[in-house]
């Protein structure tokens, strides 16, 4: 099956999926397509691929990413939620490109 997610919505749920994989969890996970709610288990054994229609990701938002994997970790499981606004990084503290902590 295939969810369609665009490249931002993507990547952030790219980060939490792999995260609570690594960690060998299952979890529900809540898309909207067409006005309707599509509900996928997702378990260390379901086969996976990300795929970007662009060439760049994304930059990460932290505090998307935390709210993610929040909801992850829920009864309901990861449901896309709307992108809160992104909050400045202090000088000199941020993350190289692609580096991304996420603590569920």
């Amino acid at each position: 099956m295939s969810l369609p997610l665009d490249d931002r919505v993507l990547a952030h749920v790219q980060v939490v999926v792999v995260s609570k994989l690594r960690r060998r969890e299952s979890f529900a996970i809540t898309v909207p397509v067409d006005g309707s709610e599509v509900v996928s288990w997702i378990g260390p054994a379901t086969p996976l691929e990300f795929v970007y229609s662009g060439n760049r990701r994304p930059l990460l938002n932290r505090a998307w990413l935390e709210q993610l994997a929040e909801s992850a970790s829920s009864n309901r499981g990861l449901v896309i939620l709307p992108e809160p606004p992104m909050p400045p990084e202090p000088p000199g503290l941020a993350p190289p490109v692609g580096a991304v902590a996420v603590s569920a």
